[in-house]
């Protein structure tokens, strides 16, 4: 109750209330370009620089990492396109405080490791920087708070990255949703079922093809995502299959999650991938740590209206690439294991139909617009509209598509799925992070074909 008084002594009234348009940054009214900061320039944010250099309204006048090899690339990149050389920060961890001091700079991004998600969106925010954040799950339920009472406190617009919102069938699906072609919906699915065991024990060479070290010997995420599945055992990395289906069900607009219960497997897969590679074996001194993530990890949600989410993360053991969506209604289901749809009335009786037609039919407005744009973008396109939306969002002053909230109600699926798994299975229930707000809030995301 303590803090929902100081949220609500500390808020912006109406706008914060409804979740309506917020001022632009003020430097942004005099300026031609956005003045964009990179925080973290390894393999994400390279990618991001790559399609930010392809823009012509925004321009990058400082980078940050610790990796020195990245900031030397970055430079390159960044004037090799004709620009201006950035000024650059990462002379140790906190480095980055002092991008965050630059006038010239009027937003940031941050991609970095995941540790480093809460603090610098804190500071990116009590500094007046415009925030967008890559995805992952939180470390604590206080971290969701901290973000969120930052944004309350200080309104400087925050950004979630969550790209998979963006592919293209499952826009094509949210389309069909408020079409109402699916009914009422009861029940959706999503996860990140990804086989990283490679990607984890990288040997420094290259990003896939083995080798057993995780750690500072090893290549990108390597040096450090690994060890998290040596301490944690939940859902580490629930937004992409969270994030996509709850918008279709107006999360924090109207609806919200209310529990979680998830369960895990035992971990068997990243001590028997080290113990059977050519680079490992019994003998190597990774072959006995003890991974305490179990290798599938089940959560199931309910929502205050009434729907059922499972999400699943999936990432030691042998397998093909999938987010398993699954959305289902009254009227039909759509599966993307199958890449199928079924709809009463309209598919014959217990067959499925490709979903090819349908999608042909109920593209999203946001990718005929914008098809050209997106083409060669990183994960099929997905990165250039998350990157898109929040410039556009930033550049009319509007609240952004997935906000804090968003943010927040997502990644707290981390730490009460390792208290519900800790607890045996046991219901762990949300955080109402609006504080009451989800009630009146009206849902905003990709509802035209702007962003």
């Amino acid at each position: 109750m303590e803090r929902r008084d100081f949220i609500k002594k500390t808020s912006a009234g109406l706008a914060l209330a409804t979740g309506s348009a917020i001022s632009p940054i003020s430097i942004l009214k005099n300026e031609k370009k956005i003045r964009l900061g990179l925080i973290g320039v390894g393999a994400r944010g390279m990618g991001h620089m790559g399609l930010l250099l392809k823009r012509k309204d925004v321009v990058i006048t400082a980078i940050c990492d610790v990796d020195q090899n990245r900031i030397t690339e970055g430079i390159a990149k960044i004037t090799e396109a004709g620009y201006k050389k950035p000024q650059t920060f990462g002379k140790d961890d906190y480095d980055y405080r002092n991008l965050l001091q630059l006038d010239e700079v009027d937003a940031v991004i941050i991609a970095t490791p995941w540790v480093w998600h809460t603090p610098m969106s804190v500071d990116a925010m009590n500094a007046g920087k415009a925030t967008a954040c890559e995805v992952a799950g939180a470390f604590s339920v206080k971290e969701c708070w901290d973000v969120v009472e930052t944004y309350e406190r200080t309104r400087t617009p925050y950004f979630v990255m969550e790209n998979v919102a963006y592919r293209r069938d499952v826009m094509a699906v949210l389309n069909m949703v408020r079409k109402n072609m699916f009914g009422e919906i009861v029940h959706l699915q999503g996860g990140y079922e990804h086989d990283l065991r490679a990607v984890k024990f990288n040997n420094g060479k290259q990003l896939y093809g083995g080798g057993v070290e995780f750690g500072e010997k090893a290549y990108s995420e390597a040096k450090w995502r690994t060890q998290h599945s040596v301490n944690r055992n939940g859902d580490l990395y629930p937004t992409h299959g969270l994030g996509p289906v709850s918008n279709m069900i107006n999360n924090n607009r109207g609806n919200r999650l209310v529990s979680i219960s998830s369960m895990s497997s035992k971990p068997a897969g990243l001590n028997n991938y080290i113990n059977n590679h050519p680079q490992g074996g019994a003998s190597h001194k990774n072959s006995s740590v003890e991974f305490l993530l179990g290798d599938v990890v089940n959560s199931m949600i309910k929502c205050s209206n009434g729907e059922s989410i499972l999400i699943t993360h999936d990432t030691s053991l042998p397998r093909p690439y999938s987010l398993g969506f699954r959305v289902q209604g009254t009227k039909g289901i759509w599966m993307d294991l199958n890449q199928s749809i079924h709809i009463e009335g309209k598919s014959n009786a217990h067959e499925w139909e490709s979903q090819a037609k349908y999608f042909e039919e109920h593209d999203h407005p946001l990718w005929k617009k914008y098809e050209n744009d997106s083409a060669g973008a990183g994960h099929g396109g997905m990165d250039f509209f998350v990157l898109h939306a929040f410039i556009e969002a930033l550049k009319k002053g509007e609240a952004m598509p997935m906000d804090v909230y968003d943010m927040a109600s997502w990644s707290v699926v981390t730490p009460l799925s390792e208290q519900s798994i800790a607890q045996g299975g046991a219901p762990v229930y949300f955080p109402d992070f609006t504080s009451g707000r989800w009630i009146s809030r009206k849902p905003i995301f990709a509802f035209d074909d702007r962003y």
